[in-house]
């Protein structure tokens, strides 16, 4: 059951997962963020060791996952927003376009996300991501 609470904060958000959905980079990207801010991705199956990314490595990774992924889509299951802070659970599904380690292309991949975020003026300063990834069957 979803539950996504009706508030300016939570919208930013869920057009900020549009945005990335349909592989957006550069300014388009750029401005759902303030200047100084934060992205934190928790260690994962993608990134053992997790990353600390500021705007201009959000750029990169975006770029980068542009050339990695060929369909991307975000299932949000629920958002709240309190004090200028975003709490969002989602499922992520993406598609490889090129081959990862044993994963071939086409192989579908399934992540459920929580994501804690921090707006300020509508501009997005923090992200923590925890990416829990399904398991994945060697091809």
């Amino acid at each position: 059951m979803s539950t996504i609470q009706k508030h300016p904060d939570v919208e930013t958000v869920l057009r900020y997962l549009r945005a990335v959905s349909r592989f957006a980079t550069g300014e388009e990207l750029a401005s759902f963020f303030h200047e100084d801010v934060v992205h934190r991705e928790l260690p994962n199956l993608l990134l053992p060791d997790g990353a600390v990314r500021d705007l201009a490595g959000m750029k990169e990774a975006a770029e980068s996952g542009r050339k990695a992924v060929s369909e991307q889509t975000f299932e949000v299951v629920s958002a709240v927003a309190a004090d200028g802070r975003v709490a969002l659970e989602a499922v992520w599904t993406g598609t490889l376009a090129v081959r990862v380690g044993e994963l071939p292309a086409g192989h579908v991949l399934r992540a459920h996300i929580a994501s804690f975020l921090e707006l300020d003026e509508g501009r997005i300063t923090a992200q923590r991501s925890y990416d829990c990834y399904e398991p994945v069957a060697s091809a």
